[in-house]
């Protein structure tokens, strides 16, 4: 399957940024997002705070539904089980919360099995949830948006990476013609769509976005006959990089230090812990945190000597992450080693807050926010 892109340039409609200092909440409704990717299933309440919000309950489960899917183009009975029985309990906590305001997407395991509307409609029928499959537009869009509190006021270009189970989402953002005090609150806009629409808000403009659909999972699955774990990894590598290559605004930009990445993934919050030793994971020690390229290669080097039993055993992966764990780092090599810039900014956020904030912002429940 090949990239999917954007042509076109957005930003539009009003909302806000994280605010560092809670404020009494406009709105004591709840609202969910759940996010049921190709390898997990995961699930956000929260309620309105200022211009973000405050999480009440959650849940994350690996649900391994991709599993099979690269060789038999469907979902397979005990994946499909297991993703039900994880909904279940997300279903018990929606009702437990009374939460009236929801979004419950699928993504790119949804997206291309071929068995994936029998799939929802049994989702919907054993747990009364209605899931939405969502096109790799929308699931960039709100990768972006829920970074946007990240963006440094000095950040020019940004580009927001997403690595999932199936797919990546690439977003690359011009901010020049934005102040730097909205640079971040034009990003937010960004809710509404990618289609650039008449307003006199400054404008964050979209410059390319591409999806690849090789995430950590589906990646892994295309190299899993290779017995080499050195070759694999370099392997895998190239093989992301290649897909890369008509996604290429880079190609005119030179090194700089008002470019930006952000990275949102199990990958890059595992390899951010594991530069800072972490016995136990801790977000907001990771949330926010800058890595350099060379700390980046360091720790993915100590990920090759540990081998695959190493990997295993290693406390920093944990045992949901240990199969993943070298594709993903591929993939973030490959683009450390493709855009012109030495540093990544890690976000432990995604896809669910993206959800959350475009809600939120839709409702007018938000600090400084509106419809």
């Amino acid at each position: 399957m090949a990239p999917q892109r954007h042509k076109g340039a957005g930003a539009l409609d009003k909302t806000t940024a994280l605010s560092p200092a809670p404020v009494p909440p406009r709105s004591r409704e709840l609202y969910a997002a759940l996010d049921l990717g190709t390898n997990s299933c995961r699930m956000l309440i929260a309620q309105p705070e200022g211009s973000g919000f405050h999480v009440v309950d959650s849940f994350s489960k690996s649900v391994q539904l991709g599993a099979g899917l690269e060789k038999t183009g469907r979902l397979s009975r005990g994946s499909m089980m297991r993703t039900i029985q994880a909904l279940r309990i997300c279903q018990q906590k929606l009702r437990r919360n009374k939460v009236r305001n929801m979004r419950l997407v699928a993504t790119e395991a949804c997206r291309r099995a071929l068995n994936a509307d029998e799939f929802i409609r049994r989702v919907q029928r054993d747990t009364g949830l209605r899931l939405d499959i969502i096109k790799p537009q929308e699931e960039a869009r709100l990768a972006v948006i829920s970074c946007a509190p990240l963006v440094s006021r000095s950040t020019e270009n940004l580009l927001v990476v997403d690595i999932g189970g199936g797919s990546t989402e690439l977003v690359w953002i011009d901010l020049k013609e934005v102040p730097k005090r909205e640079r971040s609150k034009s990003i937010m806009r960004l809710h509404a769509g990618f289609t650039q629409a008449l307003s006199d808000l400054p404008a964050a403009r979209v410059v390319d976005w591409i999806s690849v659909p090789l995430g950590v999972a589906t990646l892994r699955d295309q190299f899993n006959d290779v017995e080499d774990d050195a070759a694999r990894f370099a392997l895998m590598s190239w093989f992301f990089e290649e897909n890369l290559s008509d996604f290429a605004p880079y190609h005119d930009t030179q090194p700089q230090e008002k470019f930006q990445i952000v990275g949102t993934s199990g990958t890059v919050t595992t390899v951010a812990a594991s530069h800072l030793g972490l016995k136990r994971y801790d977000r907001t020690k990771v949330d926010g945190l800058h890595m350099t390229t060379d700390q980046i290669d360091r720790v993915i080097r100590s990920y090759l000597a540990l081998g695959p039993d190493g990997r295993r055993a290693d406390p920093r992966i944990g045992q949901d992450r240990h199969a993943l764990i070298m594709s993903g780092a591929a993939i973030l090599q490959a683009l450390m080693r493709c855009w012109p810039t030495d540093r990544l900014s890690v976000a432990d956020r995604g896809l669910r807050e993206g959800l959350l904030y475009a809600q939120m912002s839709a409702h007018g429940v938000l600090e400084d926010g509106g419809r």
